[in-house]
């Protein structure tokens, strides 16, 4: 085996047996329709759910001190989370930000200077499709979520989450080039740790959707595909599933 990898158990998506395949299938595909009628994009649950103060900072007391200090700061500035596992706590509908998440399990970062990546927040925006290369291209942790209509920035502090998300506006909005961006970025970290005037990292400079940012595509499964699955769950369900495959094989 090459030392550039290393081998890793393959994946065998056929240990659903037909009947369990269409159900799984039709149940998703009746559930979204049921929230299509209700004009509903997505539910958050999770928004409804709280933890304890004391049980989510015991939670965080064992983690790294970098998100252990950011989580706590988090608490005192949003109150208690909506949820936590031993690795994360998660925040809903907080302040201008749809979610928000700490982790104790960091990822590298190098960019503008090396650190660790480990606090997302997120908000409902809609990043054009032909424009996420730029937005991948000016930080790769600034997520973009198409079907949901969301972007979230992935740093480590408020501030740098706040500077990059003003960075995508003027980038989407045609003020600012990639390069530009980048730079503008570089200086603002700079500025805002130092203590100087930093107005891109303090707050965020551009008004939020309310709504409408969501990309749920167009459906490409219709007409006879959806006729052939039709006849197939029929055969299930009336256990002539062996002969009509019988019937088909050449």
């Amino acid at each position: 085996m090459s030392d550039k990898g290393r081998e890793t158990p393959n994946v065998d998506t056929r240990d659903l047996d037909t009947p369990e395949r269409l159900a799984t299938t039709g149940r998703a595909v009746v559930e979204g329709v049921g929230h299509a009628l209700k004009g509903e994009h997505e539910t958050e649950r999770a928004a409804a759910q709280y933890v304890d103060r004391s049980d989510a900072m015991a939670i965080i007391d064992t983690w790294p001190e970098a998100p252990k200090k950011v989580a706590e700061q988090m608490i005192e500035k949003y109150g208690a989370p909506n949820e936590a596992t031993p690795t994360r706590v998660f925040w809903y509908r907080v302040g201008p930000w749809k979610r928000m998440e700490v982790s104790a399990d960091p990822v590298v970062h190098n960019w503008p200077a090396p650190h660790e990546d480990f606090f997302t927040q997120v908000l409902d925006y809609r990043i054009p499709p032909e424009m996420v290369h730029l937005i991948t291209m000016f930080d790769g942790s600034i997520l973009v979520d198409r079907t949901r209509g969301e972007v979230s920035a992935r740093c480590d502090s408020e501030a740098a989450n706040v500077l990059g998300l003003n960075m995508v506006h003027e980038i989407v909005t045609g003020k600012r080039s990639v390069e530009d961006a980048r730079e503008t970025s570089s200086q603002h970290t700079v500025a805002y740790n130092l203590g100087r005037s930093a107005p891109y990292a303090e707050r965020l400079l551009f008004q939020l959707p309310e709504g409408g940012t969501e990309g749920l595509d167009k459906p490409t499964i219709v007409g006879p595909i959806l006729q052939q699955a039709a006849g197939k769950l029929k055969d299930v369900v009336t256990g002539d599933e062996e002969e009509a495959t019988e019937r088909r094989s050449p």
